[in-house]
């Protein structure tokens, strides 16, 4: 869809809020490796700051951001399993079916192996890098930004605000939208984006040439969901078999019609299961999030090229 049909046919919000609880329920690509791919930068005290804002995608598609699911943990093998999820989709998934066949045993010691290898949410939105002060040569791009539940959670806020004093705001529109302003802050050793919220709404700009400009310069996250860029159930179960070892024979004979549904139940960071501390305390294990897999998927990626 071109710039000028966008501006003539811009997104219903009440749709865009209505397609996002419909996806919040229920190529093979290292971002860290992509230049189309930008994170803010963390100084060695943890502290991160930045502001962007976020673009409408294809005007075409339902929803400006791409969702998809991964896994990412080292079997007792030694090897690392790190591949995005068929159930992203909406296909069956090996590791899902055998977290199903675990989870369902009742074994506290099955149940805690299922929290390590758990299904990790990922969204991935265009946005316009409005501030980048550890990197000033950012500003002004167009990039990809991958992000969590906790960012998207205030995406839908603004959307669909919880107090009557506050006004529904797509943050997505090019003229109505707003900046948001990116503030990473370490707590109990972890990463955590509370304090990131959005600006007051404004339009990137009066100029419609600019923002045509912005809008093609927007980048294809279609690959994400793309069937091709997937690998398939045979291959996926042959990686896992070869991750796990003897553990294999755990797994369920047959595949079950749907997998296990952990993500809400349980807290994002126990996917990492070598590099979690054991002593961290519940409150740290609440305040980690899909965020602070940006650097710890990174050194995965790399361990198991290593492999």
């Amino acid at each position: 869809m071109s710039f000028d049909n966008l501006k003539r046919n811009r997104t219903d919000l009440n749709k865009l809020v209505e397609q996002a609880q419909a996806t919040t329920g229920n190529t093979t690509v290292r971002e860290s490796d992509d230049p189309r791919f930008w994170q803010p930068t963390r100084d060695k005290a943890g502290n991160g700051y930045a502001v962007v804002r976020f673009l409408p995608g294809d005007a075409e598609a339902a929803t400006p951001w791409t969702r998809y699911w991964d896994h990412a943990f080292k079997g007792p093998t030694g090897q690392w399993y790190i591949e995005k999820s068929l159930t992203s989709i909406g296909q069956q998934d090996p590791l899902s079916e055998l977290n199903q066949k675990m989870w369902n045993s009742g074994m506290e010691s099955d149940k805690a192996i299922v929290r390590q290898r758990k299904r990790n949410l990922k969204y991935i939105a265009n946005v316009l890098v409005v501030s980048d002060p550890a990197d000033p040569s950012n500003e002004g791009q167009v990039k990809l930004f991958r992000f969590g539940k906790k960012i998207f959670d205030k995406i839908m806020d603004a959307m669909q605000p919880q107090f009557p004093d506050e006004k529904p705001m797509n943050p997505f529109d090019m003229w109505e939208g707003a900046d948001f302003t990116i503030k990473i802050r370490k707590v109990e050793g972890y990463p955590n984006y509370d304090a990131s919220s959005f600006k007051s709404p404004s339009a990137i700009s009066s100029d419609d040439s600019y923002l045509e400009e912005i809008y093609n310069k927007q980048h294809d996250t279609s690959e994400w969901t793309d069937p091709k860029n997937y690998k398939s159930y045979d291959e996926l179960k042959k990686r896992l078999d070869m991750v796990l070892g003897e553990t294999t024979a755990r797994s369920a004979e047959g595949r079950v019609n749907q997998a296990i549904e952990l993500d809400d139940e349980i807290p994002m960071f126990e996917t990492r299961s070598a590099p979690a501390p054991q002593h961290r305390s519940a409150a740290a294990a609440d305040i980690a999030t899909a965020e602070d897999e940006d650097d710890i998927m990174s050194q995965f990626a790399k361990l198991a090229a290593e492999d």
